[in-house]
């Protein structure tokens, strides 16, 4: 059912390569699809966004009613609001502490220079619905939203049989989003970058989302910021001989069961630890819900890679860079100081990636497709501006602007040594 990998071989990183490329590509079809109903959306605005509700989700209301989200939110059991206020807590207790301070540098000349920090005006946040409910997702971007202080949160979040789920709800209320839409798919990501009457844009859009929105949100890029080009969800686990197979079958399918198209890799230099792993797996798969998605996860996306050294494993982690990473090793220091690219690392057995999604602490929204690359997730960084300001003395323009004449000349830009000369004191 899961493919198996020998990293052993040699030339094996070009197989390794070939797998992690399947998933990233994005049919011709699907584009051609957004690029039309974000074309609409700009003509037609909320007559287009209410054909588009109704032919994915039988939704004809953009807007839900006041009273019927407070009653939604008071049929929501007990035990599920004390999780997400827990939740609340300990996400906003670490993301404060990411609070960022202004930079003021004064040199010897009395040139002043600040680099501020400025929160956006307004952000837009994609929550996923339709066939689940998230109100992690909620916290996990409005939280450091607010933190940061963004004026104007607005939610849009798809329903599900008509109606916005009591949980979502309840997590947009604690977290004082006023603004909710109950519209979702790529309408909704045009809506919130060029606006309807109903909707107005918005700065910048975060969240996830599936491929629709992923496509909407790469094609509106430029009109509007986003957070990232996120991709399904992946996890990559790295094993030893003081592993437990079982939990490492219960991670691995706890991913598999967010999206056909999630990405679940285990590593491990004990080959046995492997097959025992795959037995584990085959056996909880009987009793899981959503087994059918699970399976089709695994059996398209599922990896087991064997490999003899940990320079190997190492190579074949930053190769991934993963989204989440697990190092349920006994000595998983001597791994984690060697990883470069991962979007989040979750070290030693009881460190269950499952619990970073909701009330760890740390942000779920995290870089996918290998991007942990070169981009990291979700903070109060991604809300704010940074505009730097310049205040030059006389004796500072003076004293600088000599050599800033001789760079502007050697770059042919005589109007900007002009612009530096007459400012200077003549000679």
């Amino acid at each position: 059912m899961i493919k198996y990998i020998n990293y052993n071989q040699k030339k094996i990183s070009n197989r390794l390569k070939y797998f992690l490329s399947k998933r990233t590509k994005i049919g011709k079809t699907t584009s051609k699809i957004v690029e039309k109903i974000i074309q609409e959306i700009k003509k037609k605005g909320d007559l287009a966004l209410i054909k588009y509700e109704k032919k994915f989700s039988n939704n004809k209301t953009i807007k839900p009613d006041k009273n019927d989200v407070n009653k939604s939110i008071r049929s929501l059991n007990l035990d599920v609001k004390k999780a997400i206020d827990l939740s609340y807590k300990r996400i906003k207790k670490f993301h404060s502490l990411q609070k960022i301070n202004n930079i003021n540098f004064k040199d010897n000349l009395k040139n002043k220079i600040k680099y501020n920090f400025v929160p956006l005006d307004s952000v837009g946040i994609y929550v996923p619905g339709g066939n689940a409910s998230f109100p992690s997702t909620v916290l996990m971007n409005a939280i450091p939203a607010k933190i940061a202080g963004v004026r104007r949160i607005v939610m849009v979040n798809p329903s599900r049989n008509g109606k916005l789920t009591p949980g979502v709800l309840y997590a947009a209320k604690k977290c004082g989003i006023k603004e909710i839409y109950s519209v979702g798919g790529a309408q909704s990501i045009a809506a919130l970058a060029y606006g309807t009457k109903k909707i107005k844009s918005v700065d910048k859009i975060v969240g996830p989302g599936n491929i629709y929105v992923t496509e909407a949100k790469k094609k509106v890029f430029g009109e509007v910021g986003i957070d990232q080009i996120a991709g399904p969800s992946e996890i990559t686990i790295v094993g030893d001989r003081y592993s437990n197979p079982e939990w490492i079958a219960a991670d691995l399918i706890g991913q598999a069961e967010h999206d056909i198209n999630s990405q679940c890799i285990f590593i491990s230099k004990d080959f046995k630890l492997i097959k025992m792993v795959k037995k584990f797996i085959i056996t909880q798969l009987n009793t899981l819900p959503r087994k059918k998605i699970a399976k089709q996860s695994l059996k398209k996306n599922g990896l087991f890679i064997y490999s003899k050294s940990d320079k190997k494993i190492v190579e074949i982690v930053n190769l991934i860079a993963p989204e989440h990473l697990e190092l349920n090793l006994k000595n998983y220091n001597k791994i984690a100081k060697e990883i470069k690219n991962a979007g989040s690392i979750c070290l030693g057995k009881y460190s269950a990636m499952a619990i970073t999604d909701y009330n760890a602490g740390t942000n779920h929204i995290l870089p996918t497709n290998s991007s942990a690359r070169f981009s990291s997730g979700l903070s109060l960084y991604d809300f704010y501006k940074r505009i730097s300001l310049i205040n030059l003395s006389k004796k500072g323009i003076e004293t600088i602007g000599e050599q800033a004449i001789n760079l502007a000349n050697y770059e042919g830009l005589v109007g900007h040594a002009r612009s530096i000369k007459v400012r200077m004191r003549r000679k």
